[in-house]
């Protein structure tokens, strides 16, 4: 199947440089009334690379997913998202960036109403053009990807909430986006659960080439993801292993506090620091 570029939805696909970071905040602002959610917060994402954000409730978190989907507008600053300005676009133009992004949210949000199957193709029945025999094959594809190929046409109440959580997954993959991003994905789930979800992460990072942008609190799962690889064995199985020193500096953490960044780096150098208040979240 062709994956459709940009120049498909009406953006100039010469924008998207493959140098260029993916995601760049430049100085962006957000408040609420008084509350000030996002103070001067400056950081980039590179193609392929994993960006993990931390920090309590309330610190903003979350808030940056939506400024990257344009969901919100900053009070100043510039958002940049696939080599186009989002903070500056109108709906029908981020409509056709985010044609190149997938989000999962928190609880899943499936349709209780629709099958797996039919969660599963819904931006590719409702925003392309492609053959229905087309979708049926890549929702199979994406479906059997996440190893729920035989729940196809059940309905999500048939599935458990780890299940539903990655059909939710599957759902983000399905247009193959250059962008993923997860916002919460593990939370209300058991620890064994947590750990297939984490495991679909990174197996679209390393083997489907999909740049993360991960939400979370949940330390253990965080650090999982960072550290951890997935690499296809011989006999075709995917096994997660060990990073390698190369795809460890490819994933980054950034701890927010109060609407500012005050800590950027590796896992290695998070655990390291002996910044009181980070040492305190992390214990």
């Amino acid at each position: 199947m062709r994956r459709e570029s940009l120049a498909d939805f009406g953006l100039p696909i010469e924008l998207v440089e493959p140098h260029a970071p993916v995601v760049l905040f430049d100085k962006v602002t957000l408040a609420f009334d008084e509350k000030v959610i996002l103070d001067g917060v400056t950081f980039d994402v590179r193609a392929g690379h994993t960006k993990i954000f931390l920090g309590a409730s309330g610190a903003g978190k979350s808030t940056i997913l939506k400024l990257m989907l344009g969901l919100l507008r900053p009070d100043a600053g510039t958002i940049w998202v696939l080599g186009h300005r989002v903070d500056e676009m109108n709906e029908e133009q981020l409509m056709r960036v985010r044609h190149h992004m997938g989000m999962v949210f928190q609880e899943g949000a499936l349709f209780d109403s629709f099958s797996v199957g039919e969660n599963v193709g819904y931006k590719l029945y409702e925003e392309t053009r492609q053959p229905l025999e087309d979708v049926r094959r890549r929702v199979e594809e994406v479906l059997g990807f996440v190893g729920l190929g035989e729940h196809i046409d059940k309905a999500p109440s048939e599935l458990s909430g780890g299940q539903r959580r990655r059909v939710a997954i599957a759902r983000a993959m399905a247009a193959k986006p250059t962008l993923l991003l997860y916002d919460e994905p593990t939370t209300g789930l058991d620890p064994m659960t947590s750990l297939t979800i984490d495991a679909e992460i990174i197996k679209l990072r390393d083997l489907e080439n999909v740049t993360s942008v991960l939400v979370t609190h949940q330390l253990r799962d965080a650090f999982y993801i960072a550290t951890h690889e997935a690499v296809r064995a011989a006999n075709g199985t995917i096994e997660m292993v060990p990073a390698r020193e190369q795809k460890l500096e490819q994933a980054d953490f950034v701890m927010l506090k109060d609407g500012r960044i005050v800590f950027e780096g590796s896992a290695a150098d998070l655990r390291a620091s002996s910044d009181p208040y980070l040492q305190a979240f992390l214990s």
